[in-house]
């Protein structure tokens, strides 16, 4: 007799379990970094670079790695931590400012052994979705991949190659259910340091300029 397979046990590879398990951590987050309008202004776009200067920082370890290099080739191309500061300048962030979020993004304890993956899964993921805030840039502020929004640009292959390359890099490895446990748990980890990185420069710099 042929039952019918349960929906939530269709896909079980790594890749979609972590879409599935961050699903509502990532929805409240963008909604919260909406809800700040970081397009209003060159200004509220400057903190919102701050932020993601805290998280490339915090995630430029792991692709230096080199066990994390063999088992994702070509991953130390794909860090943005170089453009994000690069964009940082551009607009004009104080060094000391700059400093003090790269501080930030090395105190980030993220937890060994499989959790990393978890955690690179989020960045790439972001990258993906930037093509659109990359279109807001250009649009609203007047930045471009050269100037402001370096980080925000899409890959010369195209952003859903290198996403799907990377998708296919993730579900390749081959992880147990315990292994693929901590690689949410990392993802979601990395999820909460972004939001508390928003509260932090994004909401609590909206009482002051700097």
């Amino acid at each position: 007799m042929t039952t019918l397979a349960d929906p939530a046990q269709a896909d079980r590879t790594l890749s979609a379990r972590l879409k599935q398990e961050t699903h509502a951590i990532h929805d409240a987050l963008d909604n919260r970094i909406s809800a700040l309008s970081p397009f209003l202004d060159r200004a509220h776009y400057a903190r919102f670079l701050r932020v993601q200067l805290r998280f490339q920082t915090a995630t430029a370890p792991l692709y230096e790695r080199d066990d994390l290099q063999q088992r994702f080739p070509g991953l130390l191309e794909r860090s943005r931590v170089d453009l994000i500061e690069a964009d940082c300048r551009d607009l004009g962030i104080a060094e000391a400012d700059i400093e003090a979020d790269r501080t930030a993004g090395r105190a980030v304890a993220i937890e060994d052994g499989d959790a990393v993956i978890g955690w690179l899964y989020t960045n790439e993921g972001s990258n993906l979705g930037a093509a659109f805030l990359f279109k807001r840039a250009r649009k609203e502020l007047d930045l471009s991949a050269d100037f402001g929004a370096r980080h925000l640009a899409g890959h010369p292959d195209g952003r859903g190659l290198h996403w799907k390359r990377f998708k296919a890099q993730l579900d390749e490895l081959g992880l147990n259910d315990a292994q693929q446990d901590q690689a949410v748990r990392g993802a979601r980890a990395a999820f909460a340091f972004v939001r508390e990185s928003v509260e932090a420069v994004m909401a609590g710099g909206l009482a002051c300029e700097w």
